[in-house]
């Protein structure tokens, strides 16, 4: 079971279920080995901040071609699939392998993206999936404009120790629009009932 945030409704909808286990001793929650109070609509929505704030550190760390910022977006151990089927795993490498990116290919580039749905996972872990793209030039504000968003993200984030959220893995894919139509067309039943 999972709460759900909808991020782009006026009013975030939520789904109040949790996996995480009451603790019938001193009404806490158990999750993640953690003990925790219950979550209420304020704390998800104070996690879901945190969670969007995440990202665009990380979008921000892309826009300033700093690699080490970006890494920092990762945990120790992180899982990075790229568009391009490179795996790197770890902030660390993540933040060089990234550098050496901005230093060249993606130089002057910015990362948009678009959070089209967040979930929890008990207290300490979520997944997000967004629409995005690479752009060279031009300003957040433009970005509305210049046609829609041709890649998907999907992220897992979890609170560490510290109580920060950092990303845990990501996997990047590249949106075939045309494919997705020519499916959809012959094979009705596997469009998505959110498309």
């Amino acid at each position: 079971m999972t709460d759900r945030l909808r991020p782009h409704a006026d009013t975030p909808r939520l789904h109040a279920t949790t996996t995480a286990h009451p603790n019938p001793e001193d009404d806490t929650m158990t999750a993640n080995h953690h003990t925790t109070a219950p979550h209420t609509t304020a704390s998800r929505a104070t996690d879901a901040a945190a969670i969007r704030a995440l990202l665009e550190r990380g979008a921000a760390a892309w826009a300033d071609g700093d690699g080490t910022a970006y890494g920092a977006c990762f945990t120790e151990d992180a899982t990075d699939v790229t568009y391009v089927g490179t795996v790197y795993c770890g902030g660390e490498e993540i933040g060089r392998a990234h550098q050496a990116l901005f230093d060249s290919f993606l130089k002057g580039t910015r990362l948009i993206l678009d959070i089209t749905d967040l979930r929890f996972y008990g207290t300490d872990a979520a997944v997000v999936v967004t629409r995005g793209d690479v752009r060279k030039g031009g300003t957040p504000e433009q970005d509305g404009k210049q046609g829609k968003l041709g890649k998907l993200a999907t992220y897992t984030v979890v609170r560490e120790a510290d109580g920060r959220w950092r990303i845990a893995a990501v996997q990047k894919t590249q949106r075939k629009p045309l494919m997705e139509a020519v499916s959809f067309r012959f094979q009705p039943a596997t469009r998505p009932a959110a498309n």
